[in-house]
């Protein structure tokens, strides 16, 4: 294995600014901080501005349900392999190593980071492409992931979260790798709300958006890097790869401790005393094709797609069309009321001049609601309000891999 180092030269400078308390001008700091209403949550001395911000996430009533939703792996009764708790504190951890030595601010770093995917959906990426599916066919609107984060955190729970944290986790995508990010102009709420609302309404701009932070760049990069090698490793546990896979080197190893350090140390290299966030070419070019593999030899495996397609996809359009329809007709005794609407209306009234969440387009509840379910829950939900019905999740058991 191969372990880079960060150049010695650099490295002594690190040090030396630090020692100097040498700030980074391009560090986003908490006087810039700007809030749909910035007569609250003003920052202290012992809790800054996004000290607040990482706070209000972590009480948010959804974050507790990152720990039973898919990262990649679903229908494994294993509590070995990854969920999306675990992976959002992976991206905080590598973040915020590139942000101590970048000297960022990483009480920013952790916020997005945090937050970032707490709109997910269950079952991972197939349960948002199915959502999305459903969503569109109805609205003509997409779903994505990012964008939902934002509205969890913005819209339904109201909780005042700084524009820098919402852009940073609205363009986390850690699907759109780039070789240099360079912060987009600092912008406003009515900019932010435009941009939001853009990719609603066409899923391709979701591959445009930079974050206006050098911090949202850190933790954007560190999305890919948490889950590159941490993947191959969850897809041994599965048994859907064996010891010798295939992986190719491409120059920054193939498992993952080595791709992380070596990604953060070349980030280091390239990116300390500047506006932007870089790789060498040969890393960036590294990292697609470590990606591409990860896609052909684990995302791509034919066993648990076939149990999407075969079984998931039709779950997921029965519990849309019920609840769609329960909530349509006033059925007040549904779960969409009782253990949804009702719910987000509970916490709704700790803050002032918000509405009532029943008045919200029916979709947009729907959707909002199968969202914030955990995959358990998803399940659980479908028995309920189909005891008879003919689909049923397969689970692997935990001694029964094979």
């Amino acid at each position: 294995m191969k372990y880079d180092k960060v150049n010695r030269e650099l490295a002594e400078q690190i040090l030396s600014d630090r020692e100097h308390h040498i700030r980074n001008p391009y560090a986003c700091t908490g006087d810039k901080v700007i809030r749909r209403d910035n007569n609250r949550d003003r920052e202290n001395f012992h809790r800054p501005a996004y000290v607040r911000d990482i706070e209000k996430i972590m009480h948010c009533p959804y974050y507790n349900r990152y720990t039973d939703k898919t990262q990649v792996f679903s229908f494994y009764k294993n509590d070995d392999i990854s969920r999306r708790a675990l992976h959002v504190q992976l991206v905080s951890r590598v973040a915020r190593n590139i942000g101590t030595a970048l000297n960022l601010n990483n009480d920013l770093i952790e916020a997005i980071a945090l937050g970032h995917d707490i709109g997910h959906t269950p079952f991972g990426h197939a349960g948002e492409r199915m959502l999305s599916r459903l969503y569109h066919g109805n609205t003509g609107r997409y779903f994505n992931h990012n964008v939902h984060s934002v509205r969890v955190l913005d819209r339904l729970f109201s909780r005042n979260i700084s524009l820098q944290t919402l852009d940073g986790i609205l363009c986390h995508n850690g699907e759109f790798e780039k070789q240099e990010y360079i912060p987009k102009q600092e912008i406003g709420f009515r900019l932010f709300d435009d941009i939001v609302e853009s990719c609603y309404r066409d899923e391709t701009n979701i591959g445009t958006l930079i974050p206006m932070t050098l911090e949202g760049c850190v933790v954007r990069i560190c999305d890919m890097i948490a889950y590159l090698g941490k993947d191959r490793q969850d897809a041994r546990l599965a048994n859907i790869i064996g010891a010798e896979p295939g992986f190719s080197d491409n120059g920054i190893g193939v498992e993952n401790a080595e791709m992380t350090n070596n990604l953060v140390v070349n980030i280091i290299n390239n990116s300390y005393g500047k506006n932007y966030i870089r790789l060498d070419e040969e890393y960036y070019d590294a990292i697609k094709k470590a990606k591409k593999e990860n896609y052909e030899i684990i995302y791509f495996n034919e066993k648990t797609e076939e149990q999407y397609k075969k079984h998931l996809e039709p779950m997921f359009e029965e519990v849309y069309g019920r609840l769609l329809e329960d909530l349509k007709s006033g059925k007040t005794d549904s779960v969409i009321f009782t253990h949804h609407v009702d719910f987000i209306n509970q916490h709704r009234r700790y803050y002032d001049n918000v509405t009532d969440y029943g008045t919200e387009p029916p979709d947009d509840i729907v959707v909002d609601y199968i969202a914030s379910m955990t995959d358990d829950y998803f399940v659980d939900l479908y028995d309920h309000l189909f005891p008879k019905g003919k689909n049923m999740i397969q689970y692997i058991p935990y001694f029964n891999i094979n």
